[in-house]
């Protein structure tokens, strides 16, 4: 048994995307010349990220899931699951600690970094990377966001308001 690393593969591909993304973000003009390349493999990663992060690494390092689910209504609910503590008595393949400070500062700082980002491309008037850097943030953060809500109000819904807002915002994408 490692009691340092329960899940290596899940705490390794939580900051693999992430920072690839950042890292090739950073030097893309290195690797290529062309900023639709560049811009399609950050997306990539960036999207493989959200998903790996809510999808696995959420559930296998720190116990916690969300998810949005439509009723038989049509109606749009989102939901926030933390599992129940374990005590040391029945504590069976959980996360360990270090997987959760990795899981909780790979969460909390990237969306920083992307904030500086966007500033640093406002500011130089690199507009074209504009799109992307918005991407990173919404992705980075809307996991945090729906982590957030899990840690400190597991089983919780959305509040009222909010549903009321993604309900008519889906509404409007969707119909034809």
């Amino acid at each position: 048994d490692n009691e340092f690393w329960g899940h290596p593969i899940a705490s390794f591909f939580h900051l693999f995307f992430r920072i690839s993304a950042i890292i090739i973000y950073l030097f893309c003009d290195w690797f290529s010349k062309s900023f639709v390349a560049c811009f399609v493999v950050i997306i990539i990663l960036l999207s493989c990220d959200f998903w790996s992060v809510k999808n696995v690494t959420g559930r296998l390092l720190v116990g916690l899931r969300w998810w949005n689910q439509i009723d038989e209504d049509g109606r749009s609910h989102w939901v926030f699951e933390a599992k129940k503590v374990m005590t040391q008595e029945n504590h069976t393949n959980s996360s360990t600690e270090a997987e959760a400070r990795i899981f909780w500062l790979g969460l909390i700082i990237c969306p920083l970094i992307w904030t500086v980002f966007f500033f640093s491309t406002l500011f130089s008037l690199k507009v074209k990377w504009m799109a992307l850097v918005i991407a990173g943030i919404s992705l980075q953060c809307a996991n945090l966001y729906g982590y957030i809500r899990c840690k400190v109000g597991g089983k919780h819904v959305i509040s009222t308001a909010a549903s009321s807002f993604l309900d008519t915002a889906y509404d409007q994408t969707w119909r034809v």
